[in-house]
């Protein structure tokens, strides 16, 4: 078995569907749906259950990929040991500056475990740049949020939250139960400095270009909600002062935590950095 058909087959049952499979390995569905077919006809079993809403595993297809996962860590750690010897056993992870996310401390300990004598070093950035230093180079792989501009790059959604609106605890409206973008049209938004990538902008302004104090850091947007009232956007579950209140935004799309990193890049510590982290997230709220 080719390993690049076991992540196929792995990327598969992992989402229960070719559709999503095949955008998360950046391929068209047709050539995907063939490799297992293929890979069907080397077992000499069916490793899937189709439907027209997606795919279950059978029998079978659970136990290949509880050895397909092993085979794949097992590649992985065989070529980050070879990088190793040829002295390039370091990744600089590029982390957006929130600090709340408790996904992070579950990635750290599994890639640690998983990696115990690379250098790993963690370049964390302020809200400006929402890739960490990818695009200038300072960094291989980024954990953050979409979206942003994702020319010659590539992303992995780990998971998606839902979005509030901050406001301060007296404010009249923190004691309603949800919000529309419309109802906060006449109040000040903090913005981000010129320059900032404007999907990212966009998409923090609700959509609409707005008016407010320029704030660079998480804090930053805090403070100025708690001083100014401003309006702030955060995803639900962070935990705030009692002088803050989150109210969840009905008509908002959720925002998406992401792995990033430049197309074509093969470097294995990214391979398996973006593994871990998938697996990671699955079983973070």
């Amino acid at each position: 078995m080719e390993l690049r058909t076991l992540r196929y087959f792995v990327a598969v049952a992992e989402e229960l569907h070719f559709g999503r499979a095949a955008t998360r390995l950046h391929m068209s569905q047709p050539p995907l749906s063939r490799a297992v077919k293929r890979l069907e006809a080397e077992v000499g079993a069916l490793l899937f259950a189709r439907s027209p809403t997606g795919v279950t595993l059978t029998p079978v297809g659970t136990v290949l990929l509880d050895e397909a996962r092993a085979l794949l860590d097992h590649a992985d750690r065989v070529r980050v040991r070879v990088s190793a010897a040829a002295g390039a056993a370091a990744i600089t992870i590029g982390i957006l500056g929130d600090g709340t996310d408790r996904g992070v401390s579950r990635l750290a300990a599994a890639y640690r475990r998983k990696h115990p004598d690379i250098d790993i070093r963690i370049r964390e950035t302020d809200l400006t740049d929402p890739t960490c230093g990818l695009r200038a180079g300072l960094v291989d792989v980024a954990l953050t949020r979409a979206p942003f501009d994702e020319t010659a790059l590539t992303v992995r959604t780990l998971r998606t939250d839902p979005v509030g609106v901050v406001l301060r605890a007296d404010d009249p409206l923190a004691r309603r139960d949800g919000l529309r973008l419309a109802e906060l049209s006449d109040r000040h938004w903090f913005q981000f400095p010129r320059g900032t990538d404007p999907a990212w902008q966009s998409y923090w302004n609700g959509g609409t270009p707005r008016e407010g104090p320029v704030v660079r850091a998480v804090q930053e947007c805090l403070q100025a909600v708690l001083w100014n009232g401003t309006v702030g956007l955060a995803p639900l579950g962070h935990d705030l002062s009692a002088e803050l209140a989150v109210v969840p935004l009905t008509d908002m799309p959720p925002s998406r935590v992401v792995a990033a990193w430049n197309e074509g890049d093969t470097n294995p510590l990214i391979r398996s950095f973006v593994e871990t982290a998938t697996t990671a997230y699955r079983h973070t709220k």
